[in-house]
């Protein structure tokens, strides 16, 4: 290991996910990862420069056309791929506002379809990884914390 660098390389990337339901069913995704068919909830990674909340509303925008409005965290997950890339998911609930245009959606992003738990949990072999169902889960079990709770602090250069 490098003195330079104690993590050898190593971090996590940093992801949101929206959790938005409605008359029973959760927003979500189809979407294609490396030539495969995933379902996932609307998320992505944090960019430069933004919050946790501003990234969440932006990855729903872009992969859902839907206005999301995050009212508190679910939770944080840590996962580890087989690959042995680390992410850590700060899932928001919230809700849906306004809905833009969906023919703008990512491209990776093939439909927006609304699911019941039930249908996820049928669905499980599809999702992107188990943080989707493990997140729907928490929800229901009444799993928050206020926005609040996540304290930010960006400062100019």
């Amino acid at each position: 290991m490098d003195a330079a660098d104690p993590h050898d390389g190593w971090y996590p990337h940093v992801t949101v996910a929206a959790i938005a339901r409605r008359d029973g069913k959760y927003l979500m995704v189809r979407e294609r990862i490396l030539g495969q068919p995933v379902i996932n909830q609307p998320a992505g990674h944090l960019e430069k420069d933004e919050t946790l909340q501003e990234a969440v509303i932006r990855e729903c925008r872009e992969e859902t056309g839907w206005e999301f409005e995050p009212e508190g965290l679910v939770g944080i997950y840590y996962m580890q791929n087989r690959r042995g890339t680390s992410y850590l998911r700060f899932a928001f609930h919230g809700t849906l506002s306004g809905h833009a245009d969906a023919g703008r959606l990512d491209p990776e992003i093939e439909e927006v379809v609304w699911m019941d738990r039930d249908t996820l949990a049928q669905n499980r072999s599809h999702h992107r990884n188990e943080m989707v169902l493990q997140c729907i889960d928490d929800f229901e079990s009444g799993k928050r914390l206020p926005n609040d709770a996540i304290l930010q602090s960006i400062q100019a250069g």
